[in-house]
């Protein structure tokens, strides 16, 4: 099923964004974790980033922060949701 589905690049710019994220508090200091991955959404204009994890990156609370970071910035800002979410906009179509 994956097989064409491409990797997204880590480019420079992907790094001093995480860095960022970590700095201004979006995200916990782990660059190699949720910081990065929404990171990358941002800087490839990913539509969804798709994630379970409630407490960090999918989270009303912390949506108001992300966007205003990524707003300053001048980088996309992706949805953030849950599978669950994604499923339910497609069964309701």
């Amino acid at each position: 099923m994956l097989n064409d589905i491409s990797l997204l690049s880590i480019e420079q710019e992907i790094a001093e964004i995480t860095d960022i994220y970590i700095k201004n508090k979006v995200m916990p200091n782990n660059p190699t974790g949720d910081a990065l991955h929404l990171a990358i959404a941002s800087y490839h204009k990913c539509d969804y980033l798709l994630t379970w994890n409630c407490k960090h990156i999918a989270n009303a609370n912390k949506f108001g922060h992300i966007k205003r970071i990524n707003t300053l910035l001048g980088v996309f800002i992706p949805n953030l949701i849950t599978p669950l979410e994604l499923l339910g906009e497609h069964i309701n179509e």
